[in-house]
């Protein structure tokens, strides 16, 4: 089965990416291309998969776009905001630590794997179906959480551009109606790639559906949300008008604000 070595290649080739990279990283006690290299390695990946795989169909080649497409958006997104910040605080205590400096680079492999999987097992599948309403209804929803988490960003990147902003929380846009919205918008567009996936998937592939309920898990429970909002909740926790937004508004998915106040 030529499929299970390509995929478990694709994996090893996610990991190794972030090995390399964090060599240089360490010497220079930097992050600045932290998120950068995680885009590359989605690009890389996903492309090694198309590439080796003996018999590519439409349906690879859509996954490949959509995330090539999020992959390019987002990695620069981040890579300037970093280089803009000068430093990225969630690293300041672990550089030094050659031990979890490099546990940060290969959470970010394990974060690629998973977020890939059922996309890396539909591309090198042996099972082919022509585009059907999977395809249809996966690329709607990967369009609608691709649409939030970029709508998201240029508004919280707006808002921070504002002076008269300076230290203030964001509580405008599709922030008024979610805390994370970019999150929710990260979380559809990864379960829109899973539903494309779908109907190529069989015997061990089905547990790459796990993809989407990871990446909810994790931005939810471990290292997106849980974080910002302990980190929020220590800048601005007391003040009534951050108490009053948290009153009315859904952690994650958007929705009007409530009528609490």
């Amino acid at each position: 089965m030529f499929d299970i070595p390509l995929f478990a290649l694709c994996i090893t080739l996610a990991f190794v990416m972030q090995w390399v990279a964090f060599v240089p990283a360490f010497i220079k006690q930097t992050e600045t291309f932290y998120d950068l290299t995680g885009s590359i390695t989605y690009i890389t990946v996903i492309a090694v998969a198309l590439l080796l795989s003996p018999s590519a169909d439409a349906r690879s080649y859509l996954l490949l776009a959509l995330v090539m497409v999020w992959a390019i958006r987002l990695g620069f997104f981040l890579f300037r905001r970093i280089r803009a910040a000068g430093s990225d605080r969630r690293f300041s205590g672990i550089k030094p630590s050659f031990v979890r400096f490099l546990l940060t680079w290969t959470l970010q492999g394990l974060w690629v794997s998973f977020s890939l999987a059922a996309a890396l097992a539909a591309i090198t599948s042996e099972s082919r179906h022509e585009l059907d309403v999977f395809a249809v209804i996966g690329l709607l929803v990967w369009l609608l959480g691709f649409g939030v988490e970029v709508i998201a960003d240029w508004q919280k990147s707006r808002f921070r551009a504002l002076p008269e902003n300076a230290d203030k929380f964001i509580n405008v846009g599709l922030w008024s109606w979610s805390r994370h919205p970019n999150y929710f918008g990260e979380i559809v567009l990864w379960t829109g790639v899973a539903i494309i996936a779908f109907p190529s998937l069989s015997g061990w592939q089905w547990l790459t559906l796990i993809s989407p309920v990871f990446i909810t898990i994790l931005l939810t429970r471990i290292s997106g949300v849980p974080l910002l909002e302990a980190r929020a909740d220590e800048k601005w926790g007391g003040q009534s008008d951050y108490e009053a937004y948290k009153a009315r508004t859904s952690v994650l998915i958007p929705r009007p604000p409530s009528a609490s106040s």
